[in-house]
């Protein structure tokens, strides 16, 4: 029917999918929070960024500076997909007709 969108799945493209924002905003909005103390929806509001992405950010540097436990640091979540990225190749070599 035409105007209905596809719910079929997409295939995932290898290419990395531009960020929307700026590394240099998320870093400043991040600073801002934590230097402040002034709540993550004002300073979201104030920057023009969604709050739940700036509340994923301050999450993330927290656990980068060992504040948080919950979640991985940065550095293991690229170690984690370094070694996912070798296990695939690995097993690739291993059994060459699996995809």
């Amino acid at each position: 029917m035409p105007g209905l969108r596809s719910w079929r799945r997409r295939s995932t493209s290898t290419t990395a999918v531009p960020r929307k924002y700026p590394d240099e905003l998320r870093e400043r909005a991040v600073r801002e929070v934590r230097a402040t103390g002034r709540p993550v929806a004002h300073v979201a509001r104030d920057l023009g960024i969604h709050p739940e992405a700036l509340r994923g950010w301050v999450r993330q540097a927290e656990a980068d500076t060992g504040e948080r436990d919950d979640r991985l640091t940065t550095a293991e979540r690229d170690e984690l997909k370094q070694l996912r990225k070798e296990d695939a190749e690995l097993r690739r070599e291993r059994d060459p007709g699996m995809p």
